[in-house]
C-alpha cells in the first residue's frame, strides 16, 4: 500500500469492493441478458479499466477481473424477459409479413400465367376437382363461370 492510499482512503480493500459492485451494476445495466452471458471477458475487461481508473489515484492496482457468477434480481430479469419477448414476436411479425409479401408475388404471378391462357385455368379447375375428390368428400360443388351467367342474362 503506498502512502495515498493510507492517506486518502479508510479502507481500501472495501473502498475497492464498493467501486466493483457499483461498476458491474453500471456495466451490466447497459448489457442485455444475451450480452451478458456471451461476452463476459469483454465486461471483465471494461470492469477492469473501470477499476484501474477508480483506484489508481488511490495507489491501489487491481490484477485481475473474473465474472463467474451473476445473480441478477427478480425485477431485472422479469425486464429482461419481457424485452427479450417483444423481440421475438417483432421478429415473428417481420417474418410474417415477409411471408405474405412472397405468396401475394406468387399469386400474382400464378395470375398474369392464367391471363395469358385460359386454358391453365381450366386445368387448375380439375386439379382442384381431383384433389378434393380424393379427400372422399360426399358433396362437390361446380361453380358456374361468371362469363356463363352474363350470357344467359342477356339471352333472356
Amino acid at each position: 500500500f503506498k502512502v495515498i492510499s493510507v492517506t486518502n482512503v479508510k479502507n481500501t480493500q472495501y473502498a475497492t469492493q464498493l467501486l466493483a459492485q457499483t461498476s458491474l451494476r453500471n456495466i451490466l445495466g447497459t448489457k442485455s441478458l444475451q450480452e451478458i452471458l456471451t461476452d463476459r471477458e469483454a465486461i471483465a475487461a471494461s470492469m477492469q479499466s473501470h477499476l484501474d481508473e477508480g483506484t489508481d489515484p488511490w495507489g491501489v492496482k487491481v490484477e485481475r477481473v473474473e465474472i463467474k457468477d451473476v445473480r441478477l434480481p427478480q425485477s431485472m430479469q422479469r425486464s429482461m424477459a419481457a424485452e427479450a419477448e417483444a423481440s421475438r414476436e417483432a421478429r415473428a411479425k417481420v417474418i410474417a409479413a415477409e411471408g405474405e409479401q412472397k405468396a401475394s408475388r406468387q399469386l400474382k404471378e400464378a395470375a398474369d400465367v392464367i391471363a395469358e391462357s385460359p386454358i391453365a385455368l381450366q386445368l387448375r379447375y380439375l386439379q382442384t376437382l381431383t384433389q378434393i375428390s380424393a379427400e372422399k368428400n360426399s358433396t362437390i360443388i361446380f361453380p358456374i363461370p361468371i362469363e356463363l351467367l352474363s350470357l344467359v342474362k342477356r339471352s333472356t
